[in-house]
């Protein structure tokens, strides 16, 4: 019997939806789950494609059904589980075999382990798989770092099962150790701020016009057809015209309001303060999940507190107002992209990874969560300029911006006027201000941190005092 041309550990329901996406498009691959029935199961139900799966019970027989140089996806929990599974791994492994973690792994993570393994024989994939389950079935986004010799032992199969945008696959070598794990993890970070302002521009909508949830995704699916046209405002419109099936009522106004969460926006946080890059629309996200489930705690304040007194929330133009969130959502969207490229390109000097901002534009086009229209417009902007300092700098977004500004300064006080939390769209506001103005506040700052702390300062004149006269009887 031939071999398989690559290996897959871990069939829960992400792992099972991509090995079936790679036996489908013709790659022969083995599986193998920690326990043997979901093996066995998971090969019943695979149906006609039975014939391109190899079920493996144990780890032996796996590695010996795989192609050398064996590359081998391991989908399991992110974390110690990983390192517990290559370990296992490890003594059945020969020289050149790959170990692709494709979790949503840190990628400080996936650094430790490309070293660990570097004088072994063996090597690391970490690979970012964005699309959930729908894309790892029918076609996902990839992000691939590792030796790009790695890459292209696994390059044929990712490309024939990548997610197609106008034919082109969603899959790319991003460069050595974490860079694809870097990259996802940026996805993720810019997903969440995505959502965050979505869901506040549906606050206002809600609560401030006092519209219905199939009223709001009707709104949001006239949206859909225009510049906002993405994944996540495709969703957004079928999840607030949804009936619950046990009472007819709209679906949305049954969930709880508590949002989850798994630590990848978190991570982006982090590593945009490591490096000294804002990325304030993220943060804002990843805040505003913390306060949400903070739910027992945010009634108990509204009791003591109560609402703002702000009276009744009112536009003198609905239609206006409207046009002016779909303005204000875009502008705000394109901050929270912009913060996230700024984040990558200060990671790729960082880490040496020399990062193609056009590639990962492209590869989000199709497959993952963020995919949308305006990332072909990312892709032109950074091909034209691939030096930019910023994504808001270069000509057709810096157009964009000035044009959707006014709406979201409009739209953001209005919102705080009505007593309505708009944090990420906000933000978004309150980075164009400072990154557009050449001279702020931070002389002040400077002053201060001299005077406490006689950390010194720079002067505009460029002479040669760099300590205030502080010390002359100022501070006494």
């Amino acid at each position: 019997m031939s071999q398989a041309e690559i290996g897959l550990i871990g069939l829960g329901v992400m792992g099972s939806n991509l090995a079936l996406n790679i036996a489908e498009k013709g790659n022969k691959i083995a599986v193998f789950n920690r326990t043997v029935e979901a093996t066995h199961k998971f090969y019943a139900e695979a149906g006609d494609l039975q014939g391109q799966i190899v079920p493996c019970d144990t780890i032996e027989e796996f590695v010996a059904a795989i192609r050398p140089p064996r590359p081998i996806i391991i989908m399991i929990k992110a974390g110690e589980p990983v390192d517990q599974q290559m370990e296992i791994l490890k003594p059945y492994l020969a020289k050149g075999d790959i170990m692709i973690d494709a979790g949503n792994a840190n990628f400080r993570d996936t650094m430790r382990r490309f070293e660990a393994l570097k004088d072994s024989g063996l090597t690391f994939i970490g690979m970012g798989v964005s699309g959930g389950e729908e894309g790892a079935r029918h076609g996902p986004s990839i992000m691939v770092g590792g030796k790009e010799e790695s890459w292209k032992r696994v390059e044929t199969v990712l490309t024939s099962i990548a997610a197609k945008y106008d034919n082109v696959p969603c899959v790319a070598w991003l460069g050595e150790n974490g860079a694809g794990h870097f990259v996802k993890t940026i996805h993720n970070g810019i997903e969440y701020a995505d959502m965050q302002m979505i869901a506040e521009i549906y606050g206002i909508l809600r609560d401030g016009l006092k519209m219905s949830a199939s009223e709001i995704g009707e709104v949001f699916g006239t949206w859909n057809k225009g510049r906002l046209n993405s994944y996540l405002i495709e969703i957004t419109e079928k999840v607030l015209k949804a009936a619950d099936p046990l009472t007819g009522k709209p679906i949305v106004d049954l969930i709880l309001d508590k949002a989850g969460q798994k630590g990848t926006g978190k991570w982006s946080v982090i590593e945009a303060q490591n490096m000294g890059v804002p990325a304030t629309g993220i943060e804002a996200a990843v805040a505003a999940r913390s306060i949400s489930s903070m739910k027992d705690e945010r009634e108990a304040a509204e009791k003591i507190l109560g609402l703002p007194q702000v009276g009744e929330f009112k536009v003198a133009d609905k239609a206006a107002f409207i046009k002016d969130l779909e303005s204000a959502l875009l502008a705000a969207k394109i901050g929270a992209y912009a913060q996230g490229f700024a984040v990558m390109s200060a990671a790729s000097k960082e880490f040496n990874w020399n990062l193609p901002m056009p590639t990962i534009a492209k590869i989000w086009r199709a497959g993952c969560i963020i995919r949308s229209q305006f990332l072909d417009e990312i892709t032109t902007a950074f091909t034209k300029a691939p030096d930019a300092a910023n994504l808001i700098v270069t000509p057709a977004f810096a157009a964009m911006v000035k044009d959707t500004d006014g709406a979201l300064r409009r739209v953001v006080s209005a919102a705080v006027l009505g007593g309505l939390p708009v944090p990420a769209l906000a933000s978004a506001l309150g980075y164009f201000d400072s990154y557009r103005r050449g001279r702020g506040t931070a002389n002040v700052i400077q002053a201060q941190r001299d005077f406490f702390g006689a950390h010194g300062f720079d002067r505009v004149d460029g002479a040669d005092s760099h300590h205030g006269p502080w010390g002359s009887g100022l501070n006494a």
